[in-house]
């Protein structure tokens, strides 16, 4: 019988992998959040109000 050395990582290492990529992907996801939650937009002074005549208005029954 001849020996074969089995080089490939194994269905283990496989799975350890796919979750390190998981994780990184949230993790990145998370970040982006984080850091867009503490920009500090401007917000409209006044308020908008527009008014919209009441003839162009339909009324559908």
């Amino acid at each position: 019988m001849q020996l074969s050395k089995n080089t490939s990582i194994g269905n283990r290492g496989k799975n350890l992998s796919i979750l390190i990529k998981v994780v990184a992907v949230l993790a990145i996801i998370v970040g982006v959040v984080v850091l867009l939650s503490r920009i500090d937009f401007p917000s409209p002074n006044k308020e908008i109000k527009k008014i919209i005549p009441n003839e162009k208005l339909k009324i559908v029954k």
